[in-house]
């Protein structure tokens, strides 16, 4: 927060148009039932606010439960927001080990679905949003628009009102591109390309065993696939990044404070030097063309310089972007490079961030002109990979204070990011143990891998969970 004329004159008005809008005593509305969709509920929850979550898919955390047979960097302590825990616990819920880096079916079972459950039928599945606008007003008109509600249309037809939109909706619906320099490679529309985190040792093996197999993407969503083919022994697997090297992906090592992100990057850098991986690097993915059950994916870097590789199947773990085709007659601020808000993109920017050197940011950073109207979570980020749960769970936090009129709490953002070069810890060895006892999973650099992955962060050199 700017402590100029200019900042606090700003702030002010937003102060001012976020409690002028509230619509008579119309519930907020959130739109996502993930892990910070919920944990804006439970804020909602404690401070006495009518709330409604609207979950587009069957389940609750129906994207989580996409990669529910993974396991996330960080463990409980990190994963679990204040407001729910104390929801939770007050209902004799009992906290999974602080320890344990939880897989997405655990964090659904243990945290998600029970905190759901508590809502009732404040949480409605199935309810997918297919836009949002003011009831009676479009983006021109602006004369009483902050007095009007917000009007949300479901794809099944159903209209509701709102006083405020919290939307938590994420971006795993919308997945990057195969091909590079952001635009589709050439026939990749014809061909079967799969996304990031098929269950390569589950419910997707036959897919994979005894196939070659391409992944291209630098991030950790590609390294968790890449480690889970590594476990299939006649599997032939290649990499493809655009970088000249993977020492991005490889990261901090030993070094870094999220011990299991770190033993990622370790063990994928072995299977590169053991030739278990075959690692393209300068690839910059231009075209694709078939031949029968082949795809031969084409690249061409920069210089005009080509390179070829014929596989079987692909997994584009090339990270995701938002949609915010839902809002487009709202009134919104976006940064053109990240889509962010403008005043959240340089404190994000992947450029000069990672996700441990974010610093706080609230209600002031996420609000767009049109008030009452706040994208939180991993969709909030827009392009940059550098978010964490514990990101939007303050970030939430902060939101819900402002509507409820708490501006002195929706400014006091604190945050604690456990970043790379902190901490050495064995965790993610002494887990593997573990679940290798109850599993049969072996422990090992070379033999099974622990599958990772970042939780909500979009690729290409993302990095946290």
């Amino acid at each position: 927060m700017s402590a100029s004329c200019c900042g606090t004159t700003a702030s002010l008005e937003l102060e001012q148009n976020v409690t002028s809008g509230a619509a008579g005593v119309l519930p907020i509305v959130v739109i996502g039932a993930g892990p910070v969709g919920l944990a804006a509920a439970a804020h909602l929850a404690e401070r006495g606010q009518d709330f409604l979550v609207l979950e587009a898919g069957q389940r609750v955390a129906a994207s989580v439960a996409q990669w529910g047979h993974v396991r996330v960097f960080s463990p409980w302590k990190y994963n679990i927001d204040a407001a729910a825990r104390r929801l939770l616990e007050a209902d004799g819920w009992t906290a999974p080990d602080a320890d344990w880096l939880p897989t997405g079916g655990e964090l659904i079972e243990d945290y998600l679905a029970p905190l759901a459950e508590l809502f009732g039928d404040k949480v409605r599945l199935g309810a997918k949003v297919s836009a949002i606008s003011r009831l009676g007003y479009d983006r021109v008109r602006t004369n009483g628009r902050e007095d009007v509600p917000f009007l949300i249309r479901l794809e099944s037809g159903e209209e509701l009102q709102a006083r405020a939109v919290v939307d938590a909706s994420g971006n795993y619906t919308g997945p990057n591109v195969l091909g590079a320099s952001g635009l589709p490679a050439h026939g990749e529309n014809t061909v079967d390309v799969d996304h990031a985190l098929p269950d390569v040792l589950g419910a997707d093996r036959e897919r994979y065993e005894g196939k070659h197999t391409l992944v291209v993407g630098a991030g950790h969503s590609a390294a968790t696939t890449l480690l889970a083919l590594a476990q299939l022994e006649n599997a032939q697997i290649t990499w493809a990044i655009r970088a000249g090297s993977a020492g991005r992906t490889y990261g901090g090592g030993d070094a870094d404070a999220l011990p299991a992100r770190g033993a990622l990057g370790t063990r994928l850098r072995a299977h590169v030097d053991s030739g278990r991986i075959t690692l393209l690097t300068g690839f910059f993915a231009h075209s694709v063309t078939t031949d029968g059950e082949q795809a031969t994916v084409i690249s061409r870097d920069p210089s005009g310089a080509g390179q070829s590789v014929t596989v079987d199947r692909i997994v584009a773990a090339t990270g995701y972007r938002p949609d915010h085709s839902i809002a487009s007659e709202l009134r919104l601020d976006l940064d053109p490079i990240l889509g962010s808000t403008r005043r959240l993109a340089p404190l994000i920017d992947p450029n000069q961030h990672s996700c441990g050197t974010v610093p706080a940011h609230g209600v002031d950073e996420l609000s767009h002109p049109e008030p009452g109207y706040y994208a939180v979570g991993v969709k909030s980020y827009g392009r940059a990979p550098t978010f964490l749960m514990a990101t939007g769970y303050e970030q939430v936090r902060s939101v819900v204070a402002a509507i409820a009129g708490d501006w002195e709490e929706a400014r006091d953002v604190q945050l604690d990011l456990p970043e790379t070069g902190v901490c050495s810890s064995n965790l993610a060895e002494a887990q593997e143990q573990r679940v290798g006892l109850a599993t049969g999973i072996s422990g090992g650099l070379l033999a099974t891998p622990l599958p990772l992955v970042t939780v909500g962060a979009s690729d290409g050199g993302g990095c946290c969970g």
